[in-house]
């Protein structure tokens, strides 16, 4: 059993360069990701390892990388590309929601689009309102598209090669605070997948279950521990692929604690937590609660620029073992 600790960088570059030695079809393109190795230092050394006809620096023009990249996956390639922020596909929703989403639906099935965009999410770094915010919900609510939110290393890997062969389109956002982060779990060599559309038991309990997504796993993973000191046994799911949505771990969970507290860093309105809770209420399963479904998440602001104003419009540590704390104390 391997027990390499990678960073979530180091993650993502391995699972590229692992599907770059196994198809020559694959190729990564964006801003900067050549020489200079990526805004956040993501492709490192792909471009010396493969050259500069599979590793593409783009101009600065976001409808002309993913336009290019879905003219490129429609003629048999299958393009990575990386966006330097995730709130900077904006300029290219309409590649992203009209073209790639939507061409293997109105052409009957008669052509795929095998492409992966990878960018950047969420908060933490200092960035400020147009370089923070959290948009899966923006993603998910496309049909055609995949969406996958990685927690930590071991995970990005294997489910970043699952998504490279899938032969549609795949948004995968990766937390800017996990690039440098070594996970808790050993990275795997070798190039094994991780299916996409399966949940994941982060840890077992019996009196509450937490959905947590992105960074927000690691934080209720820390809030669990600290509620294990008091004898509180938290169940923690990570949905790793938020469309498709496995929500059977979620519901046997429930089964079992009764209790549910949903987290993510995105602002609760209108946001994916959303999704589990709706789909909870509708299934067996509401009946097994023996208390209200919580949600904590962003506040409903573009994210602040100062560093004790952006930790308090997402959720901390702290936020969820309270907020677990009160949902088990209050509703034995």
């Amino acid at each position: 059993m391997s027990d390499r600790m990678l960073t979530m960088a180091e993650a993502v570059r391995e699972a590229m360069g692992i599907a770059m030695e196994e198809r020559p079809e694959v190729f990564l393109l964006g801003e900067d990701v050549g020489i200079y190795g990526g805004a956040f230092g993501v492709s490192g050394d792909l471009y010396h390892r493969f050259g500069s006809d599979r590793v593409l620096d783009t101009p600065i023009s976001e409808l002309g990388i993913v336009g290019a990249a879905v003219g490129a996956a429609l003629s048999g390639m299958r393009p990575i590309v990386e966006i330097q922020f995730s709130d900077f596909t904006a300029q290219a929703m309409d590649q992203i929601a009209n073209q790639a989403a939507k061409i293997h639906f109105m052409l009957g099935g008669g052509l795929h689009v095998p492409m992966v965009l990878r960018t950047p999410s969420g908060s933490g770094t200092g960035a400020a309102a147009q370089h923070s915010q959290s948009l899966e919900t923006w993603f998910a609510n496309v049909p055609g598209l995949k969406v996958v939110m990685p927690s930590n290393p071991a995970d990005a890997k294997g489910l970043l090669l699952s998504a490279i062969d899938d032969p549609n389109p795949v948004i995968f956002l990766e937390h800017k605070l996990l690039y440098k982060i070594p996970g808790r779990d050993a990275v795997a060599e070798g190039a094994e997948r991780i299916p996409l559309g399966v949940s994941k038991i982060v840890r077992t309990g019996k009196d509450l279950t937490i959905v947590a997504t992105g960074v927000m796993v690691n934080k209720s993973f820390e809030a669990a521990a600290r509620l294990e000191a008091e004898g509180i046994s938290v169940e923690l799911i990570d949905p790793r692929t938020i469309s498709p949505l496995d929500m059977n771990p979620i519901y046997e969970s429930v089964d079992k604690t009764g209790r549910l507290l949903v987290v993510q860093e995105a602002p609760a309105h209108a946001g994916f937590i959303n999704e589990v809770v709706t789909q909870l209420v509708g299934s067996p399963s509401f009946g097994s609660l023996i208390a209200p479904v919580k949600r904590l998440a962003g506040l409903n602001i573009p994210i602040p620029y100062a560093p004790q104003l952006e930790r308090s419009a997402v959720p901390q540590i702290d936020d969820i073992e309270i907020a677990a704390r009160d949902l088990v104390k209050s509703w034995k």
